[in-house]
């Protein structure tokens, strides 16, 4: 176990010294460790994520156990693993502590009987040392304080249960092809394997295809609204996807439900030109294409990420061309052709995504939302060159932040006369907004329509 953890606190060292990535810190270390069974993998994983998910309550349990501050930091970020293993996991105590010890003497033989008499002192105080972390917003809520203080603000109350769904582990969810099959039919195939999944039906409605000539302004409230289903299942227990029956087939991909609504309101048709402008990995790609034969050019700017969205393609059977380009300057990479559609998945904070990247948490700083919602802007323009007249786009991220949401379709909205938002209803009754819970991650959709030259009036 000791080698485990100082694997683990290696890797947490990496990701908040360093601000490294999480994924490829991890990656590497187990390529490295080469040798280790499936089990000691995975266990590294789990201490990993785990102790930059409660990094919040750690580091100030921590600070409560230190008299003064740790000057060797690798025994510093160890012993946030052990923390973490005597507070969440089922390993034995006495066996954390007695490993940690020994991973202490390894590092550094001077402190191994400071690493023991901090955990024990813990195991004591346990009860009082976890109401004292308790008192503070970072040890309360397991995210820095900028961003505790930025959800108060914006939600008020219901910021608390935001910050918690950050915190839980997240759920597996499944997004059928419905090319070869149906959502009820792959439920009972994975009953026959037994694994047990639920139905995740979530509604929503989006205006509709909309009638010529358009409503005046200020009367899109009225407009007609298309009512629509995301079918999603989610596993009891995850799996790794080469359990998931025909998962290589194509018949399944793992996809959030909230993700699942991003084809659903782009609404596309049969024979529709459209273009995905931050495609990779290439789920909301894969799924557009499932819902109907278009002509889809997928872009990304990273060409090593892009070869993802050319895997899923490969794997589902479905075809996209895919160019490498930057979304804010598509004169390098556009052809000159209209899109009917749009989807423009935007870079940004991920802040509706931290239980599956807990590091966010940590890497984010409060001035990254700035330069975020700077670059969104900026796609929006240049991709809205790219939309033929009477086209669709939708604007996605995976933010719960409105500096990149509602502030920039509104800032958007005020420079570009012939943009209309139209309607959005989610199932929280936002108008586009979806906050995580156990159902699905945190989204804002925003779905704009490029009006007809003659249409276009003034407020």
């Amino acid at each position: 176990m000791h080698n485990i953890q100082l694997a683990a606190g290696q890797i947490i060292q990496q990701v908040l010294a360093d601000g490294r990535n999480l994924n490829q810190v991890l990656d590497e270390s187990l390529r490295r460790k080469s040798v280790w069974t499936p089990a000691q993998r995975a266990a590294l994983q789990d201490l990993s994520y785990g102790t930059l998910r409660f990094y919040g309550q750690l580091k100030t349990l921590l600070g409560l156990l230190l008299h003064k501050p740790m000057l060797d930091q690798r025994i510093y970020y160890m012993l946030l693993v052990a923390l973490y293993q005597l507070q969440y996991s089922k390993a034995a105590q006495h066996a954390v502590v007695d490993h940690a010890v020994r991973s202490a003497q390894m590092l550094n033989v001077k402190v191994s009987g400071l690493a023991n008499a901090i955990l024990r002192n813990f195991l004591r105080n346990q009860a009082a040392l976890l109401e004292q972390a308790a008192q503070h917003a970072e040890g309360k809520y397991n995210h820095p304080q900028w961003w505790i203080d930025e959800l108060e603000a914006q939600y008020g109350e219901r910021s608390a249960a935001i910050l918690e769904a950050g915190n839980r582990h997240p759920p597996l969810t499944l997004r059928v092809n419905r090319r070869l099959g149906t959502t009820a039919d792959y439920q009972a195939q994975l009953e026959q394997q037994d694994m047990r999944a639920r139905l995740i039906e979530l509604n929503g409605h989006a205006g509709s295809p909309l009638p010529n000539p358009l409503p005046q302004a200020g009367e899109g409230a009225n407009e007609s609204l298309r009512e629509f289903y995301v079918n999603a299942l989610q596993l009891d227990k995850p799996v790794g996807v080469d359990k998931l029956p025909g998962f290589f087939a194509g018949l399944v991909s793992v996809q959030d439900a909230g993700a699942q609504y991003a084809a659903r309101l782009l609404n596309v048709c049969d024979g529709m030109r459209v273009l995905d402008a931050c495609a990779a990995p290439g789920g909301k790609t894969a799924h557009i294409l499932e819902c109907a034969q278009v002509e889809m050019v997928a872009v990304d700017k990273d060409e090593q990420r892009l070869q993802r969205v050319a895997e899923n393609l490969r794997r589902l059977g479905l075809p996209a061309q895919l160019l490498t380009g930057d979304a804010s300057e598509p004169e390098k990479w556009w052809d000159g052709k209209l899109f009917q559609r749009i989807l423009a998945d935007v870079p940004c904070s991920a802040s509706g995504v931290v239980r599956r990247h807990p590091d966010i948490k940590w890497l984010r700083r409060h001035s990254d939302i700035t330069g975020f919602a700077a670059q969104q802007l900026n796609i929006l323009r240049a991709l809205w060159r790219l939309l033929a007249q009477d086209g669709k786009l939708l604007y996605a991220t995976c933010s719960v932040f409105n500096q990149e949401n509602e502030q920039v379709i509104a800032a958007f909205l005020a420079q570009q006369p012939d943009a209309r938002r139209l309607p959005v209803v989610l199932p929280d009754g936002s108008n586009g907004q979806m906050l995580p819970n156990d159902r699905h991650d945190g989204f804002f959709y925003a779905l704009l329509h490029k009006q007809m030259t003659g249409d276009i009036t003034s407020d």
